[in-house]
């Protein structure tokens, strides 16, 4: 039986029809599922370049069929991650907050519109199959944890208003034991108190990272009048009582610096989400006597948490599904689907996630590198792994793309940035020239499976760590050494890599310890801050023009940069990508003047806004993708100097990923 599994919004990249914010809909992804294996996953994403993107799923659709090597019809069932009548609440709440004369889809019509424009194909409606949000989460978890008995609990900010759901796994099946209301909202917890830090929804991680500077005991006391803890692992949250932390500091605004307050506040928070969600698991691993544990949904992403959890020894093994956020419920949907239909079936304990797209051959992957040489410098290497090694070893920050791409937030060895794991400095040196961001936040290490024990804190029961979502300690002798991953409380988001599982990153990682004495690479996903995890060669020789990497390595072939001549820029072609439009708007700028503005603005919720210069919005202006700046420029009868004069301003719009260039 083969089903596709389906996350998302209604609109087309390009489109902004309904006004979905990211907090209704998020991180859509469609997953491809033949008889309890996985054929291709991708999140729209890494497609339509919208990080968290709330978009239909179209261009990962058709990536499914294609990796498969399947026509629309060859799809036995398709999966959507929510029941029915909640999607039919949330068409008839969209259709009566628009008042433009549009049609109210069913359900069923809002999936087949989506088909049809993704494919061109009509889709049978009996073909179509609604799954409860948390039945998808932990589906996905439990029946590719391996565990034929485990606890699994799914823990969101919210699906259809719930928050939390615990299931019993036995012998293939689940039983539901506890649901709490998004009243009751981990997730809301956390995004609502670190609106006070100057984060948003999405930004939770960074609040893990920067927690390990605070002193949690400093607020305690008032963190404990915004929760309960009650008999039976229930609680009760007090999310109306947050305001008192305007007592505490006044509320960071974006830009601005932190200050000991706020990093209170976030030491405060992470000790309050793990003592909840150790109450919680405590007592249903007590009621069950499970001794495995399946984590997933976007709490199950917080790793101090899952770190905490593990140490704890509530538990023997632990597993949380790489994928655990929404785009994983399109992995849940399918298979909870072919469960149902095909009761018989089996499912393939997950081993790895590199399900997305292949980087291509050798020939492929030289004909894109190739377009860009008056900007990079191409070679092929037979020793590729060899030469990436020294690199490493010599101090260098490398692009590393091989292979299939990652499913999930994680680089996970295939779309990575990676560095000597060990000179402290190496941290802030790809945090200020790589992802541009704020100092504080640390790295995690990608070690031989091996290997691990040298290194990191493990238990007796639990030695593997496949997908960088669980915090150990690192060993206290060890701290010094691993000065670039080591976490200011002496702990690291460990990812653990087997030969079987991705020989050529094994390979590298040995080559790295043979010349260093650490098996153990610093690994960070191939992004920066603009931008979703890099997919294709194109995505990873843009991102290496705009960030200070020294080098990158894709597939076989190594690229490194060239000091181009000024014209060098002239001969790329200029597009805007679908999801910005260009805007120019007389403005009052005081009380008595007006002036013209001319931007670059994000058609997606919380898009961004970039100012540009007359001169470059009359250029962008006429931009289709197939003129090149140079051409651009004859066309508005402006003369080369003051073109090249605009490539500065370009430049920066592509690093912000207002503007696409190409060869």
């Amino acid at each position: 039986m083969t089903v596709l599994g389906l996350t998302g919004g209604l609109d087309a990249a390009h489109a902004n029809d309904y006004a979905l914010r990211f907090d209704n809909v998020h991180d859509a992804a469609a997953v491809l599922v033949r008889d309890g294996r996985v054929l291709a996953a991708m999140e729209e994403e890494r497609l339509n370049r919208i990080k968290h993107t709330n978009k239909a799923p179209h261009a990962a659709i058709r990536f499914c069929l294609t990796q498969a090597g399947l026509g629309p019809e060859e799809i036995d069932a398709v999966a959507f991650y929510a029941t029915e009548p909640y999607v039919k609440r949330v068409l008839e709440l969209l259709h009566l907050a628009d008042f433009a004369p549009r049609e109210l889809l069913t359900p069923r019509a809002y999936v087949q519109r989506m088909w049809r424009t993704a494919l061109g194909a009509e889709l049978d409606a009996a073909k179509i199959h609604f799954v409860d949000h948390h039945w998808a989460h932990a589906v996905s978890a439990y029946a590719m944890s391996g565990f034929d008995a485990a606890l699994v609990a799914s823990l969101d900010g919210q699906g259809e208003g719930v928050a939390v759901a615990i299931y019993d796994g036995r012998g293939r099946e689940l039983k539901p034991l506890k649901k709490f209301l998004e009243t009751d909202s981990l997730g809301f917890f956390y995004r609502d108190v670190i609106r006070f830090l100057g984060y948003e929804m999405f930004d939770e991680y960074k609040v893990m990272g920067m927690a390990p500077y605070g002193d949690p005991a400093r607020l305690r006391t008032l963190f404990k009048t915004f929760y309960e803890l009650l008999p039976d692992g229930n609680y009760r949250l007090h999310l109306d009582r947050l305001s008192a932390l305007f007592h505490v500091t006044k509320p960071r605004r974006k830009g601005e610096a932190f200050t000991e307050a706020h990093q209170h506040i976030a030491a405060a928070l992470q000790e309050a989400v793990e003592e909840l969600g150790l109450h919680l698991l405590t007592h249903w691993q007590r009621a069950t006597g499970h001794r495995n544990l399946c984590l997933v949904g976007g709490v199950a992403h917080n790793c101090s948490m899952n770190g905490r959890v593990l140490y704890a020894g509530v538990f023997e093994r632990m597993f949380v599904q790489p994928a655990a956020h929404d785009a994983g419920c399109a992995l849940g949907a399918a298979l909870a689907v072919q469960r149902a239909k095909a009761p018989a079936s089996t499912v393939e304990p997950l081993t790895h996630v590199y399900w997305g797209g292949d980087v291509g051959t050798d020939a492929e992957i030289e004909r894109e590198l190739k377009g860009w040489g008056r900007l990079v410098a191409v070679e092929r290497c037979d020793a590729i792994v060899a030469r990436a090694a020294d690199l490493l070893a010599g101090g260098k920050a490398i692009g590393w793309v091989q292979g299939r791409s990652e499913f999930g937030p994680r680089a996970l060895g295939n779309r990575s940035i990676l560095a000597d794991p060990r000179p402290a400095e190496n941290k802030d040196i790809i945090n200020r020239m790589v992802k541009k961001r704020e100092a504080y936040r640390p790295f995690a290490p990608s070690v031989l499976a091996e290997k691990v024990d040298d290194y990191f804190v493990t238990t007796a029961a639990q030695k593997t760590f496949p997908s960088m979502s669980v915090i150990l300690d690192v060993r206290p002798e060890c701290r010094a050494l691993l000065g670039a991953i080591t976490h200011v409380d002496g702990t690291a988001r460990v990812q653990t890599v087997a030969r079987a599982t991705n020989p050529r990153y094994w390979e590298l990682i040995r080559a790295f310890g043979e010349r260093t004495g650490v098996p153990m690479l610093l690994n960070t996903s191939f992004n920066n801050h603009a931008e979703p995890i890099v997919e294709t060669a194109g995505d990873a020789i843009g991102c290496f023009l705009t960030t200070d990497l020294h080098a990158l390595v894709v597939g076989d072939w190594l690229v490194t940069k060239r000091e181009p001549a000024p014209d060098a820029w002239l001969a790329l072609r200029v597009a805007l990508p679908v999801t910005v439009a260009l805007a120019a708007e007389r403005r009052w700028t005081s009380a008595t003047e007006q002036a013209w503005v001319h931007e670059a603005r994000f058609t997606y919720h919380q898009g961004k806004t970039a100012r540009l210069s007359p001169a470059l919005y009359r250029l962008l202006g006429m931009a289709d993708g197939r003129a090149t700046l140079g051409e651009l420029g004859d066309r508005a009868g402006v003369t080369r100097e003051a073109v090249v004069a605009l490539v500065p301003e370009l430049r920066e719009l592509w690093g912000n990923r207002c503007v696409v260039l190409a060869p």
